[in-house]
């Protein structure tokens, strides 16, 4: 199938693979599953905002900082309440991406698999929907490439969906879900968003 193409909140912040493998980072940034986008040099309001679910740290790219919590699905509806109850946090905080979903991969052979592998288990979901995957990428500039990519997981998506007879659609309008994948050199994280989700939490939705 064709692809269609100021709130004052400081009080609130108070209270296996054919081609090489890809040259290892400069800076590591194990283990997160958050990766928080700031507006400008805002870290230390963001670090302030943030704490209570876990630490704040670099991750080697400017205004992106990233972070491990224990319960994603608790986190988002945590930050999500704090941001409903003090908007003016968001002065702070510019795009939170939640992975539900994250892996390491050393080829892009091995990205692809994993994840196709975890699109796949969200078929049944995205059964007669309208959808389109959506990666933000850091790092390996030329080798992993970004429209290929989301080509590659729509297209695998949309096969599986029409061999199991519920076929779906790829639609960037106001969409049924959203598979958001952001990587930070060799570290993925994987998302499904339904549109009530991207609807509640604003901080969700980024431009590239």
């Amino acid at each position: 199938m064709t692809r269609q193409p100021q709130t004052d909140a400081t009080s609130s912040v108070d209270a296996a693979a054919s081609t090489p493998p890809i040259a290892a980072p400069p800076i590591a940034t194990p283990g997160w599953n958050v990766i928080v986008t700031l507006h400008e040099a805002t870290a230390p309001q963001a670090r302030r905002v943030l704490r209570r679910w876990g630490r704040l740290e670099h991750s080697g790219y400017f205004h992106v900082m990233v972070m491990a919590v224990a319960d994603p699905d608790r986190f988002l509806q945590e930050l999500g309440d704090a941001v409903a109850e003090a908007p003016g946090l968001l002065n702070f905080i510019a795009h939170v991406f939640v992975a539900q979903r994250t892996f390491d991969f050393a080829t892009v052979e091995e990205f692809e698999r994993k994840a196709r592998e975890l699109a796949l288990g969200w078929s049944a979901l995205l059964a007669g929907s309208r959808f389109h995957v959506r990666l933000h990428r850091r790092g390996l500039k030329g080798i992993l490439s970004t429209p290929q990519e989301e080509r590659f997981l729509d297209d695998a998506l949309l096969d599986a969906l029409g061999a199991a007879g519920t076929p779906g659609h790829i639609g960037f309008d106001d969409p049924d879900y959203v598979i958001h994948i952001e990587t930070i050199d060799r570290r993925a994280g994987m998302a499904l968003w339904p549109r009530d989700d991207m609807r509640r939490y604003p901080f969700l939705s980024a431009s590239r």
